[in-house]
């Protein structure tokens, strides 16, 4: 993501927390939140690493650099008005998939959850911890997604923030900064510190990718019980890949596409399709 958009999966708002040894022998032998279980896409327990950052703390500041963006959005006479048409179809579409954010989050049902379009050529969307969702005109209206194809996004991204990615991420690259002041201290006196330092937290990278991964079977599974065809995921990225052909999409610096990734959507579509014919056939009216 691009810095207004993976900035707030990285969140680098500046936060720090204090992690003393006895906290992270609590969160490496905790059971963690249950995982979602039943019919459609099953996901494991998430990292107890995460019990490392304040959900809280981070949401609230979450919520500030969304404001901010809004602000900044609102005085480029970027952010949409409440009555633009693919705002008005964003937020529908919402309406439909966060009453089944819950299952994968419980957190999900306190959060003040928020919609917004910005006019911009970025491809690009985020879902910021506590709710907070962005497109960006150049991914919606750009590639021109369908209703089904924008449920997907707007899934994937919300599983990032329902499955605590960022937290996850900022516990790991904590406890990385910590071990390696821990030895550039032991080595030096102190004096390796930054280039321990900095080999640890290009480390922590490699996460992302199964974060992703991870974020599209969510994704999958919340836009098929909401009643958007999840097969879209396929057309979604074959549009992506297209789109790649000429300037890479910032969307894709953090979100690689091509014949991988449609392979293990349309591996995964046995398991939400049916998802899919149930809410279809209980809503006809949806489709």
């Amino acid at each position: 993501m691009p810095k207004q958009g993976r900035n707030r999966e990285a969140i680098r708002f500046g936060f720090r927390s204090r992690i003393c040894p006895a906290l992270i022998l609590a969160c490496l032998f905790s059971t963690g939140a249950l995982a979602a279980e039943g019919e459609g896409i099953s996901v494991g327990k998430p990292s107890a690493l995460r019990e490392l950052v304040p959900a809280t703390q981070l949401e609230r500041q979450a919520n500030t650099e969304y404001v901010s963006l809004k602000r900044k959005a609102n005085s480029q006479h970027a952010l949409a008005p409440e009555d633009y048409p693919d705002l008005r179809r964003l937020r529908s579409i919402a309406e439909r998939i966060i009453p089944f954010a819950e299952r994968f989050n419980q957190r999900a049902a306190q959060w003040q959850w928020e919609v917004n379009l910005i006019g911009s050529k970025q491809i690009n969307a985020f879902c910021m911890p506590g709710g907070k969702i962005a497109f960006f005109t150049g991914l919606l209206e750009g590639l021109k997604l369908s209703d089904d194809e924008a449920a997907i996004v707007m899934g994937h991204e919300i599983a990032h923030a329902l499955r605590e990615h960022a937290r996850e991420r900022m516990a790991k690259s904590e406890l990385t900064n910590l071990g390696a002041n821990l030895l550039g201290q032991l080595i030096g006196n102190g004096k390796y510190a930054d280039a321990f330092k900095t080999g640890g937290n290009l480390l922590t990278l490699s996460f992302s990718r199964e974060d992703e991964s991870e974020a599209d079977l969510v994704g999958l599974d919340l836009a098929a019980r909401a009643g958007f065809d999840p097969r879209a995921g396929v057309t979604l990225w074959e549009k992506m890949s297209a789109a790649n052909r000429g300037a890479a999409p910032q969307w894709l610096s953090t979100h690689p596409s091509g014949p991988n990734r449609i392979r293990d959507i349309e591996q995964h579509l046995p398991e939400v399709l049916p998802l899919y014919e149930k809410a279809a056939a209980e809503k006809p009216d949806k489709r």
